[in-house]
């Protein structure tokens, strides 16, 4: 399906890899071409959500990016960009295929009803190997992307690792001093004037890492190539429910070295107060829209193992109050607690300060909209972003500083967060 999507400007490929997803409802998405499209910057962004969503009552996929924080909050976002993706992004499709254990499932708008059968055979010979899609893109520069592969450009890091570990001195001078409880920090890996090949980088980095949350979104000339492991928000009914990661640490070949790792990091005191600050701050943004006494930590600090590493994760639920619109529920708890800290508003004030790159899309979300005003977002981590025009590839990482955090081990843990995005650019 993915394959087949290349023939389009607008494609979001949303992929569970086949993990148990009993959260979800179905196990791959794909939607192409935009009927009708909102771009927009964060100055009411969310009300500008809304009032598509309302209009629409349709099928709707696209992206949040961080900086929407400036319409939630007085904010800014000054810091260096040269991705210049919009801030908000949602497209109506015509074409919706769902995959559901061995069944396929089609939304195709009437007036391309009709085109359904014999897209269900060129997707199945393709997946036989009889068709070929040519990517537009590559009839205009194929020789351009001939002579960049040979170039093999380095990745660059946008701070160096004593500026990094300077800056996580100056974040745990704010914790000391009673600023904030937690921050997470983030940084910025870049490649200028290259040119990658979309698809073949997302199945390098989806083969590597293997995650929940992996999606392929194309729209217009930017990319996203995501291998997240992470659910913000996902709305179903009146239920309303949050995956927070915090707490990392690296696989071992050897399984009994490997199950030795897991069990460290669940009994790991400072993984813990990091995933349990973040599980306080998303009960206290789900009780904003939440029936009150409803909200609660269905699982606390499970460790979850990933193709690279494991994680822990915590699943806070609630009980949505009457009368509030879907877009509401984003607006309330937005940006995601994992990937801000506490309190909130101070730490976006801090990370703001000490970063040196506008996040954008990096650690926003990627979903979409039921008909019925449900929903279901990833928090983008773990990811590529790509600028197709402007030449640019830009990935970033970061994690949680508090009190206990060593600068120099914080350094380690983003470059093995880091290792699957440098290898799947080889």
């Amino acid at each position: 399906m993915l394959e087949w999507s290349r023939q389009f400007e607008e494609i979001a490929w949303l992929d569970s890899n086949e993990y148990d997803q009993s959260q979800s409802d179905f196990d791959a998405v794909l939607a192409v071409q935009a009927f009708t499209v909102l771009k927009t910057d964060f100055d009411n962004g969310f009300t500008k959500l809304q009032e598509y969503q309302e209009v629409t009552k349709d099928w709707i996929f696209g992206y949040l990016s961080y900086d929407l924080k400036n319409d939630v909050e007085q904010l800014s976002s000054r810091n260096y960009d040269n991705l210049h993706f919009p801030d908000l992004y949602f497209f109506q499709p015509v074409k919706i295929i769902q995959l559901k254990g061995e069944t396929a499932i089609f939304h195709y708008l009437k007036m391309v009803e009709d085109e359904m059968e014999t897209d269900f055979e060129e997707v199945f010979r393709y997946e036989m190997g009889d068709v070929r899609f040519e990517r537009r893109e590559e009839r205009d520069n194929i020789e351009e992307k001939r002579e960049n592969r040979q170039k093999k450009e380095v990745i660059k890091a946008r701070i160096s690792r004593e500026q990094y570990l300077n800056k996580v001195k100056k974040m745990l001078s704010h914790i000391h001093r009673g600023d904030i409880y937690e921050a997470n920090f983030c940084q910025e890996f870049f490649a200028e004037n290259r040119t990658i090949e979309p698809f073949e980088v997302f199945k390098n980095l989806n083969k590597i890492s293997i995650p929940p949350f992996a999606v392929f979104l194309k729209l217009e000339s930017n990319y996203l190539l995501c291998a997240s492991p992470e659910r913000y928000l996902k709305k179903s009914g009146n239920k309303i429910i949050s995956q927070p990661i915090k707490g990392t640490a690296k696989r071992a070949k050897d399984p009994e070295e490997d199950l030795k790792i897991a069990l460290a990091l669940s009994k790991d005191q400072k993984e813990r107060s990091e995933n349990i600050m973040i599980v306080d701050l998303v009960r206290n943004d789900l009780s904003k829209v939440a029936k009150r006494g409803s909200v609660e930590v269905e699982e606390l600090c499970r460790v979850f193992s990933f193709k690279q590493v494991h994680q822990m994760i915590s699943t806070v639920s609630a009980e949505l109050e009457k009368g509030i619109p879907p877009v509401e529920v984003l607006r309330a708890t937005f940006p995601m607690g994992s990937m801000t800290g506490a309190p909130k508003i101070s730490a976006m004030k801090i990370i703001e300060e000490l970063e040196e790159t506008k996040r954008g899309l990096y650690s926003g979300a990627v979903g979409y909209f039921t008909p019925e005003g449900d929903f279901d977002f990833n928090v983008v981590i773990r990811s590529i972003l790509y600028n197709s025009e402007r030449k640019y590839v830009s990935f970033s990482v970061g994690g949680a500083i508090t009190s206990k955090s060593i600068p120099e081990k914080e350094y380690e843990e983003c470059l093995l967060k880091s290792e699957a995005m440098r290898e799947s650019l080889i």
